[in-house]
């Protein structure tokens, strides 16, 4: 979002001064955010500190790698299929190598059961299996939204209050599915539904709900027009 907000201020042509006192609030309000999210995780999420380090790491390296990475965006839909199953695989194919030489990837939830004063407080959907196969759902989520016919539907309007509604919907229904969330008693049933959950996520804030405003907003001109 900082990097998109200082792309548009550099493509007004603003002064140097205004673009170097944008990106100043906006990395800092960035980074105070970051540390806000890494406190809450390790005080209220129940994450171990290294945990959270790590996936401040990984989120900066990932970021980096795909910031400069335009294919991700022209990808065939084929592609993303590919790209999806093959990590899947490849991480299947690591648990189940590390389980048979007797190394358990999940021994942070046992860690967590141990020390934490509430059952409750630890999630199973924060393990390093769920993260990467949520992970792997936004990415053919993606896939779907770039290559759907809603897609190219939704393109046709840009105007701000087209933008705006867009903005609010896809908050609002995102915030709605957030709130569903499934027992873990049957692992693979919860790992499937995490999936599909974090596969719609992306589908719907790039398809789904810009093509149905742009229908709406196209028939809204079309009475005023009559």
């Amino acid at each position: 979002m900082a990097t998109a907000i200082l792309s548009i201020s550099e493509e007004k042509r603003h002064s140097a001064l205004f673009i170097w006192v944008t990106r100043l609030w906006l990395w800092t309000l960035s980074y105070a955010f970051v540390v806000l999210v890494c406190m809450s995780r390790v005080y209220v999420a129940a994450h171990f500190p290294h945990q959270v380090i790590g996936g401040v790491i990984a989120g900066i390296t990932v970021a980096k790698m795909f910031s400069r990475a335009g294919w991700i965006y022209k990808a065939s839909l084929k592609k993303y299929f590919c790209t999806t199953l093959c990590l899947l695989t490849s991480a299947l194919g690591f648990y189940l190598l590390l389980k048979m030489l007797g190394v358990d990837l999940l021994w942070t939830l046992e860690k967590a059961n141990m020390w934490c004063t509430r059952a409750e407080w630890v999630h199973m959907d924060t393990s390093p299996f769920a993260s990467l196969l949520r992970n792997m759902g936004i990415l053919l989520g993606l896939g779907l939204g770039l290559h759907s016919p809603l897609y190219v539907e939704s393109r046709k309007s840009k105007s701000a209050p087209f933008s705006l509604s867009c903005v609010i919907a896809s908050l609002t229904l995102l915030q709605l599915l957030d709130t569903l969330s499934f027992s873990s008693n049957n692992p693979v049933v919860f790992y499937s539904l995490s999936f599909f959950k974090s596969t719609v996520m992306p589908f719907i804030t790039i398809a789904l709900v810009p093509a149905s405003l742009s229908v709406l907003f196209r028939s809204r001109r079309d009475q005023k027009m009559l």
